[in-house]
């Protein structure tokens, strides 16, 4: 499947006369609790020729493209991922440190990880993380019976919050590091490993009755980052004109374009 994906990357390119800087895989499989019928969740940034910038009208600046192969694309131009970057975007910083990348060329996403702390924002981050979390939560975990596969996007979430409260960091996309680094009650430990095996396994998680130890961890976390997030003081991101510099650098670098004219 990797090389079909890099193929509809190639066809991208040609059809949209862009180049793709970069291009990760971003749900489940990344997260690495993918069962055996999970989508491809590709996600990219790219940049158009110097042409498409010099018009005075706003375009289209993503991409969306679902295959029959269950291939699912979406992209981000390069300006609207600069300034998500500027706001700090989990998403975009997740994609960023993907554990599958398909393609990447050029320096600009090395160049934007390296940026990182600069404009790493741990209140927009948990406020995106525990939106998911209670989220999901309030929707699928809070009846006797559950859609226990929806506990995972209730933990993943919580799991990131823990991890940047306690790192001042993003946090990784895999599950298994923030399992592992994070929760330390053996006994829930316990329960999301005997859970995490049978969704990876490929098992049909339904509806089954709610895991009391699981539930009660959530629920905790929810109250505790609900309030905690509105203690954290707003940072101000460096000026935007790091990010300026960037988005010309990377369009002297993909497209040849001298000093001085762009």
């Amino acid at each position: 499947m990797t090389e079909e994906i890099k193929k509809e990357l190639q066809r991208l390119e040609k059809q949209h006369d862009i180049k793709i800087l970069y291009a990760v895989e971003s749900g489940s499989r990344a997260w690495g609790f993918a069962s055996l019928d999970s989508d491809w969740d590709v996600r990219y940034i790219y940049i158009h020729t110097l042409d498409w910038y010099l018009k005075i009208d706003e375009q289209k600046d993503s991409q969306e493209e679902i295959l029959p192969n269950e291939i699912d694309l979406s992209g981000w131009e390069l300006k609207k991922a600069l300034r998500l970057f500027r706001k700090s975007n989990p998403p975009l910083l997740e994609w960023l440190n993907s554990p599958m990348v398909y393609l990447e060329q050029f320096s600009t996403a090395t160049k934007l990880r390296d940026m990182t702390s600069k404009y790493f924002n741990p209140k927009s981050c948990i406020y995106h993380y525990l939106h998911m979390a209670d989220g999901n939560y309030r929707t699928y975990l809070q009846k006797d019976v559950v859609r226990v596969k929806k506990y995972f996007y209730v933990l993943r979430p919580i799991l990131a919050c823990d991890w940047i409260l306690q790192t001042n960091t993003m946090a990784p996309m895999e599950f298994s590091k923030l399992l592992e680094s994070q929760v330390t009650d053996s006994n829930l430990k316990n329960e999301i490993e005997k859970l995490l095996v049978r969704k990876i396994s490929g098992e049909e998680l339904n509806e089954e009755p709610k895991i009391q130890i699981i539930n009660d961890f959530v629920e905790e976390k929810i109250q505790f980052y609900s309030k905690y997030v509105k203690s954290i003081d707003k940072i101000q991101p460096p000026e935007t004109v790091l990010l300026d510099d960037l988005f010309r650098e990377t369009i002297r670098e993909v497209w040849g374009v001298e000093d001085g004219v762009f």
